[in-house]
């Protein structure tokens, strides 16, 4: 088997590769910059990412792309606005009419384009002239402690059955078991969306509310994510699943979910800026926000929670009156999607 690629040493990337190696298999990581690279391959940690974590000797580290291009399946984890300038830059060094494998680990939406990483995917592979074979993981798994092995489970999608077995198989541990499927469109959206619901539960966190607060969000959260999801063409049953339910509860009530953080400073009175300037970490929720709002207006889908959040998070409205906003809306049954 040639290694496995991963590209981006933020925590998720960099867990994913510390996963790997210490199963013995051979892994190479991208970082962006070559000061970084130097700084891992030296010290065989990633303190600022991953702290407390060893890098296993199996595990390889670079800045150069060309030397992932012989790393197959690619991993691609980098913030979803990077994706395709990333993409871009990988692609051009593909061979033409070998097909290569690409499996990305971002969980959010392109701003600019309202694009899913699938779809940017095939543009930037159309671009170049190139073959590429494309899935998705997604699941309920914090970085720190699949890196340290916890049981953990995820979803890999792919349009090709074939290739998501193949990569169930391939990618599957001991301690990390896949499940696989062919909706794409449906994790893409559930682990984009359950950001942004993630860091209303920080809100809900920081204002000192309880649990009945925090089951509705999470559970109306549910609702307009699947709404999204099924205007995009996912299967309704993606949502009651790991990509859905269980990524939703995870970001919404751990204390490692960096969007349920971002939400507790906010209800705390800190400004957008100040949390951004405070952290290297993205929190994919913030920019992802906007792109479904604007997705959401797209498909005639109603998304009120996203749309809340967007207002508190760009437009400095308070979270009270966003709470209050969302408690007095019109009546209607439960099933209505």
């Amino acid at each position: 088997m040639r290694p496995i690629g991963v590209l981006g040493a933020g925590s998720w990337g960099t867990a994913l590769a510390v996963h790997y190696a210490a199963q013995g298999q051979e892994v190479l990581l991208w970082a962006r910059r070559p000061e970084a690279a130097a700084m891992l391959t030296r010290e065989r940690r990633n303190e600022p990412y991953l702290p407390g974590v060893p890098l296993p000797e199996p595990l390889r580290i670079t800045s150069d792309l060309a030397a992932v291009v012989e790393t197959d399946p690619i991993l691609v984890v980098v913030p979803s606005h990077g994706y395709r300038q990333v993409l871009r830059e990988i692609v051009r060094r593909f061979a033409p009419g070998e097909p290569r494998t690409l499996v990305s680990a971002t969980k959010g939406i392109e701003l600019e384009t309202r694009c899913r990483m699938s779809e940017v995917t095939a543009q930037e592979a159309e671009r170049a002239g190139v073959a590429v074979r494309f899935a998705v993981l997604s699941g309920p798994n914090f970085a720190a402690e699949l890196a340290i092995g916890m049981p953990s489970a995820a979803v890999v999608a792919s349009p090709e059955e074939e290739l998501a077995t193949e990569l169930q198989r391939r990618l599957a541990t001991p301690s990390y078991r896949f499940y696989s499927s062919r909706d794409v469109a449906g994790v893409e959206i559930a682990g984009a969306a359950k950001n942004v619901i993630a860091i209303g539960a920080g809100v809900l966190s920081g204002l000192g509310l309880g649990h009945n607060t925090m089951a509705a969000l999470i559970t109306r959260g549910l609702h307009e994510i699947t709404r999204l999801g099924v205007a995009c063409g996912g299967d309704l049953r993606t949502f009651s699943g790991l990509a859905g339910l269980g990524d939703l509860v995870l970001t919404c009530t751990g204390g490692l979910s960096r969007n349920r953080r971002t939400g507790i400073a906010l209800a705390q009175g800190q400004s957008l800026a100040e949390i951004l300037a405070s952290t290297t970490m993205v929190a994919e929720g913030v920019r992802t926000s906007v792109a479904l709002c604007e997705l959401a207006r797209e498909r005639e889908v109603a998304m009120p929670i996203t749309e809340q959040m967007v207002a508190i998070l760009h437009e400095g409205k308070d979270p009270r009156r966003a709470l209050e906003e969302l408690m007095g809306r019109q009546l209607k049954p439960e099933s209505q999607l």
